[in-house]
């Protein structure tokens, strides 16, 4: 009976551990969704194929599909399978400060993970690589950045490109004059109005926006770039335990057979809402950070 009652003691005291450890203290934002009852995710207007609107209004896109696993994620630590979720467009300009000021929990869209943001935010694992470069209309004869001196050129408000525009302009000796278009769209018709001679964003973003374009075969990307970087889901600093569950989360995704349909779905087969095929396979640098995920920012 001693040995008995001494077996039962141990597996109450065990259950009384774990039962602790699931009820760890809730902080940062998943205490804030779970006292509203809402997890406010952010989205971009344009940001094709990442995270923009199609033909009904609603956000879609590469960076939303994979942001729902976080938000199935959030239901079922918090144990809210009827969690409400909000989504909350932003711009280039207005996304870290409604990170911060807590409007929004989790932005995913196609924001460049840099050492120099790390300061402000946080960001999940990478889940895209771009090149930062230019596009032109074909008929400009515009095949580098060099080419770009003295002339008018669009970039986002609000984006990496922009001081790495203005270095490149610094150490080449060249003279542009930007024009800010708030959002990628704004900034690719000014493109398209022959308002300026080239769009300089990341060519992914570019690609997006050439092939829902009139006349797709009017445009060229050129064959230089500015700097490649990272993309990532962007999260508030210092949020350590949101942080653990968003790098588990897709983790675990990218290591999975899924991730290669995700990425398939908006990068190599027709999209909404003209069901254009970007035709942009995944390359061998974002095969090893899917392999071995990771949140490095660039510099």
């Amino acid at each position: 009976m001693k040995n008995l009652t001494l077996a039962l003691a141990a597996v109450f005291a065990a259950s009384g551990f774990i039962a602790g450890a699931q009820a760890q203290e809730l902080t940062g934002t998943l205490k804030k969704i779970k006292d509203t009852g809402v997890m406010t995710v952010a989205h971009r207007e344009s940001s094709i194929p990442f995270s923009y609107l199609d033909d009904k209004q609603q956000p879609v896109g590469y960076s939303m599909d994979i942001c729902a696993k976080v938000v199935d994620a959030v239901k079922a630590e918090l144990k809210m399978p009827n969690l409400k979720v909000a989504y909350q467009p932003v711009t280039s300009s207005n996304r870290i400060p409604l990170l911060q000021n807590g409007t929004i929990d989790i932005e995913c869209g196609s924001t460049t993970n840099s050492v120099a943001r790390q300061q402000q935010v946080w960001f999940g694992p990478t889940y895209f690589r771009i090149q930062v470069t230019a596009a032109v209309k074909k008929s400009s004869n515009i095949k580098s950045l060099a080419e770009l001196n003295g002339k008018n050129i669009s970039t986002t408000s609000g984006t990496t490109a922009v001081p790495l525009l203005k270095a490149y302009e610094k150490t080449r000796a060249i003279d542009v004059k930007e024009i800010y278009g708030k959002d990628h769209a704004e900034s690719f018709l000014l493109l398209q109005d022959d308002r300026v001679v080239a769009f300089v964003m990341d060519d992914i973003l570019l690609a997006g926006q050439i092939a829902n374009a009139r006349n797709p075969n009017d445009y060229m990307i050129i064959n230089e770039s500015l700097r490649g970087e990272p993309y990532g889901p962007m999260i508030r600093k210092d949020d350590t335990q949101f942080k653990a569950l968003v790098d588990r989360t897709l983790g675990n995704l990218y290591k999975s057979p899924e991730m290669e349909r995700i990425y398939a779905k908006w990068f190599t087969s027709p999209i909404p809402p003209k069901g254009v095929n970007l035709n942009f396979p995944m390359t061998p640098t974002l095969k090893a950070d899917f392999a071995n995920p990771n949140d490095r920012g660039v510099q």
